[in-house]
């Protein structure tokens, strides 16, 4: 058993490895995954933790993590089986603004000497036209796309990524609890899945695929509505979703704000059954 013990050690401490070396250039070390996570909302350290977690240790899914946006080209997806995408479309050059992110503002910030550079205020997309071919490219050619919570929003900025990835993100309201309602239960990536509760941001979205792929739907049981960004006003959005896209596969899952949501016991098997269906072990 020590030795079960250490030789997992060993294991995840050459994964760690792997993903230095992709974020310094070098040639992934045999890593299933490429990671792009983080943005201004969206600390990049839970996501790694939480991910680590669930898919690193529990599935033994092999991940480059990073927050470098250069590093996600279609020469460098090659290397990889999945990418996984858990960040939104926007880059802020020139520091964030919003209230959340600044306590006190910006302009109460006290610097001896002042500080020259203007804070905040521009906000810019980082994936270029041609990264969003490389994707579509990649996925077309057998790879497979694995999007996460806010990465629906990149869709807004790019019609490449937005064909993958299949929604565009339309606003969600405060964190509170919904249920994460299964709509398919054959599918492999629910099966043996029960409906589950999380506190989350509950995202919502326009679904541009077919019905039939749509696995789960978020729902507010105490029948709390949104209404988005297009002026459409419910309680209840799609959230999981999956399909084939060329000779590669897709998966959409919303949930994600918060490490106890990705950490919900139902999730997490959703999650491992993910996995697999990426991988086509399933």
């Amino acid at each position: 058993m020590k030795a079960d013990r250490t030789s997992r050690r060993s294991a995840l401490r050459r994964m760690s490895l792997a993903g230095v070396g992709a974020v310094l250039g070098a040639q992934p070390a045999g890593a299933t995954a490429f990671a792009l996570i983080g943005d201004e909302n969206h600390n990049s350290d839970y996501i790694r933790a939480a991910l680590g977690s669930t898919l690193v240790e529990d599935a033994g899914l092999s991940i480059d993590f990073t927050d470098e946006e250069k590093l996600l080209s279609y020469e460098n997806l090659r290397h990889y089986k999945i990418l996984i995408l858990f960040r939104d479309g926007l880059r802020f050059p020139g520091g964030y603004w919003y209230a959340q992110n600044w306590n006190p503002k910006p302009k109460d910030v006290v610097s001896v000497p002042p500080i020259e550079k203007k804070i905040g205020g521009r906000r810019v997309g980082w994936m270029t036209q041609e990264q969003g071919r490389g994707v579509k490219r990649w996925v077309e050619e057998g790879g497979s796309l694995w999007a996460w919570h806010n990465n629906s929003q990149l869709s807004l900025m790019n019609k490449d990524y937005r064909d993958v990835e299949g929604a565009i993100y339309t606003g969600h309201p405060p964190i509170r609890p919904f249920q994460v309602k299964i709509v398919n239960r054959e599918h492999p990536i629910t099966k043996g899945v029960n409906d589950f509760v999380v506190t989350d941001e509950q995202h919502y979205v326009v679904y541009e695929k077919d019905p039939k792929y749509v696995l789960a739907r978020s729902v507010n049981q105490d029948g709390l509505e949104f209404t988005d960004q297009s002026g459409k006003r419910s309680n209840s959005s799609e959230a999981v979703w999956a399909y084939d896209y060329g000779k590669g596969r897709v998966c959409f899952m919303a949930p994600g704000h918060m490490i106890s949501a990705l950490w919900n016991p139902e999730y997490e098997k959703m999650q491992k059954n993910a996995a697999r269906w990426l991988l086509r072990k399933s």
